[in-house]
């Protein structure tokens, strides 16, 4: 049975002692040998940021967990053509082991596989129209001919679109494309529970379980290069905090949770003036103050699958540049000013992990679109066996460097790789 996992083959050879004893099926030994292809996909630029395409084995080196390993298969991708410089040897089989059969290799393997996830439950309302101009855009720029895509969203968008080739299907979703993300005084006006405001957490674990379990499915397809693209306004678990807890002046202008004001009215002079120190209030922010933890390891655990998955993640902020609060919306600039800040983070995070590119704060949509393609359009396939036979490590970080005449060049690519724990149990070599 061959499986591919994360990028890379995973070959379980199954040897059976028999020597014409006449044992019970119960009674047979059974011995395994696992050997494993990684393979990453990288890109890589000059000083002037252009793509390198005339690079050889030699020019690159790979290290898994700072030691070095050897190439054994090169491919390029330029333009979308693939070159198959160098070509992958079978993988060595101990003496005795009776391989399978190999699995044929399909031909279509120049066209690429996108995925494109609507947040709208992280979109607002006032942006659908940006929203749609967006998708109008990839449609037309950055999916071709030959790409396989398919679409998905997280709240009332309600869009499932399968795996396809057909360009019609992502021109319907677009007519569905609707924001549906929480108003900053929805958030502060919301209940908050033993680790923040509920609705928020909800709508963020929706939203990744969502790509979560579409990225499982990537898993199951081969020799294409995969991207995620990932439209949202972002995630932070801990939100307009002080507004929310009602530890700001109550002479603001700007407005808290109404639970918070009514209390205030009802305080003394003196009671107003301790407000920093309502014992309520402090509860509740040492209960919330792992949230940024919280939301760092979910993400982590999204970028782990998406590496496992071997597919890249580009997120996109269709809010654009981001000046201020609506102008409708009583919030504190600065309680505002942090909240864009993080959400513009965790983008970034799950971008960068997975080596990918974040496209937030921009406006500029045409020209970050025409990066993606390229990224997608130009790279290498470098594979390796890797000389960690040890499957208790399951986590192994990647580096790889690349030179032309000498000099270093930019490499974009994973920087890691989490192996699946095996079906059985591990026993340790002597």
């Amino acid at each position: 049975m061959i499986l591919k996992i994360r990028g890379f083959w995973s070959a379980t050879l199954l040897v059976a002692a028999a020597a014409g004893l006449a044992a019970q099926p119960q009674d047979r030994p059974t011995f395994s040998v696992q050997v494993n292809l990684v393979t990453n996909d990288v890109v890589v630029r000059d000083a002037d940021g252009n793509f390198v395409p005339d690079l050889k084995k030699e020019d690159f080196e790979i290290y898994e967990d700072g030691v070095r390993q050897d190439i054994v298969s090169m491919t390029l991708t330029h333009g979308g053509r693939v070159t198959n410089v160098l070509a992958a040897p079978p993988a060595p089989a101990p003496e005795g082991i009776i391989l399978p059969p190999p699995r044929p290799v399909a031909s279509d393997v120049s066209g690429r596989v996108f995925l494109f996830f609507v947040d709208d439950l992280h979109v607002e309302f006032s942006n659908t129209g940006r929203l749609r101009d967006l998708f109008r855009r990839i449609t037309s720029d950055l999916v071709h001919d030959g790409d396989m895509f398919a679409i998905v969203s997280s709240g009332p968008s309600s869009i499932a679109v399968d795996m396809t080739y057909d360009k019609r299907r992502l021109e319907e979703a677009i007519k569905k494309m609707t924001g549906n993300e929480l108003r900053p005084s929805d958030i502060i006006a919301t209940s908050s529970g033993p680790d923040g405001p509920a609705e928020v957490r909800y709508r963020a674990h929706t939203a990744f379980s969502t790509v979560y379990d579409v990225l499982r499915q990537l898993e199951q397809i081969h020799n294409r290069r995969k991207a995620v693209v990932y439209v949202s306004d972002g995630y932070d678990f801990n939100p307009f905090q002080d507004a929310r807890l009602g530890t700001m002046d109550p002479n603001s202008p700007f407005q808290q949770n109404p639970f918070t004001m009514l209390r205030n009215q009802s305080a003394t002079p003196e009671e107003n003036e301790n407000r920093g120190r309502d014992p309520e209030a402090e509860m509740q922010r040492q209960s919330e103050q792992f949230s940024d933890a919280d939301l760092a390891r979910e993400i982590a655990e999204l970028t782990r699958q998406a590496n496992r998955a071997n597919a890249t993640i580009y997120t996109i902020d269709p809010r654009g540049l981001v000046a201020g609060t609506d102008i409708g919306e009583q919030v504190d600039p600065m309680q505002y000013q942090a909240f864009v800040t993080k959400t513009q983070d965790s983008l970034r995070v799950l971008a960068d992990e997975t080596g990918g590119i974040a496209v937030v704060n921009q406006n500029d949509f045409d020209k970050a679109l025409e990066r993606i393609d390229a990224e997608l359009s130009d790279y290498y396939v470098l594979g390796y066996y890797s000389n960690n036979p040890d499957p208790t490590r399951r986590r192994r970080e990647i580096q790889v460097k690349a030179r032309k005449d000498g000099l270093p060049l930019e490499v974009i690519g994973r920087k890691e790789y989490v192996l699946k724990p095996l079906p059985g149990p591990v026993v340790a070599k002597p």
